[in-house]
């Protein structure tokens, strides 16, 4: 079990791995080993996430999310496979984390009165300045 928050586990059998081989450092070793991993999750069918959680993940997730709602991290930075592996692991922990948390609900605010009041004085000084450059008819 992987513990995400205290009160939320993921079992390990829900996250699937692949490993390929990675592109940038390492010399040789690149060409004979397979050091990158693909880590995927599938949030739809995860009977451990609530809900809630699940849609917050999905819009979190953005890019790395599927059409048939599968995360997808890469990693490939390190040059061994069990550095990869739980750099990959831990991204996805830490985004599960974040689809955690409960947006707090926005409270519509009203304008103060003086500050209304400013606003009008601004149009009213503005009016009168614009006012001012149009061009009157010529009187004979």
């Amino acid at each position: 079990m992987i513990e995400i928050t205290p009160t939320l586990h993921i079992d390990e059998s829900e996250i699937e791995e692949s490993f390929v081989r990675a592109s940038g450092p390492g010399g040789q070793n690149v060409n004979t080993t397979s050091t990158a991993v693909q880590l995927r999750f599938d949030v739809r069918r995860s009977p451990s996430l609530p809900n809630d959680v699940a849609v917050r993940l999905m819009k979190l997730a953005g890019s790395r999310l599927t059409q048939d709602g599968v995360i997808v991290i890469a990693a490939q930075t390190h040059r061994s496979q069990k550095m990869n592996r739980e750099e990959a692991l831990a991204r996805l922990v830490e985004l599960i984390r974040e689809a955690t948390a409960r947006p707090k609900p926005r409270r519509p605010t009203k304008p103060t009165k003086a500050s209304q009041e400013r606003r009008l004085q601004h149009k009213d000084k503005r009016s009168t300045v614009k006012a001012g450059r149009r061009s009157r008819p010529a009187e004979d």
